[in-house]
């Protein structure tokens, strides 16, 4: 029997999928030693680890894509994972930056539209991970810097 006709009846091997979906950070993410990479060598033969970082993008933009990544007729039962990793470009100052700038208000119901949106089409919550900058205490920073001899950038 030839080897293409044996694949042929058999079923389609296919493995769960992890979605890593985000900026730059993740877009970057299979590069040496990336956080990606790490992931994907450490599910091998276990998940495909999905790259859809979107380099430049903040949380405005990407509510936006996320439905045609994934839909309602993608298969969510092989999704074991999705990450999102957003926020860096979000967080760019308004004065430096007001294309990529997104206010914190917006920042957070971004996310919660995007999460609400995975729900929608069957990818449940314990299957979705925030990954978001760590938080930021200003007056503490302002005087980590001061200490420094550099004041706070704005």
């Amino acid at each position: 029997m030839a080897l293409a006709e044996a694949g042929a009846r058999g079923r389609l091997l296919r493995w769960p999928r992890v979605l890593l979906f985000g900026d730059s950070i993740t877009e970057y993410s299979f590069q040496e030693n990336g956080w990606g990479a790490y992931l994907a060598e450490r599910l091998v033969r276990k998940c495909d680890v999905v790259n859809r970082g979107l380099s430049g993008y903040n949380t405005r933009w990407a509510k936006l894509i996320l439905p045609r990544l994934i839909t309602e007729s993608t298969s969510a039962d092989s999704i074991v994972a999705v990450t999102i990793f957003f926020g860096a470009n979000d967080s760019a100052l308004k004065e430096l930056n007001p294309k990529q700038h997104v206010p914190l208000e917006e920042y957070a119901a971004n996310l919660k539209s995007m999460v609400q949106y995975l729900k929608s089409v069957d990818v449940t919550a314990d299957r979705i991970i925030l990954i978001t900058p760590p938080p930021l205490h200003e007056p503490a920073w302002e005087k980590a810097c001061l200490a420094k001899g550099k004041g706070m950038m704005r």
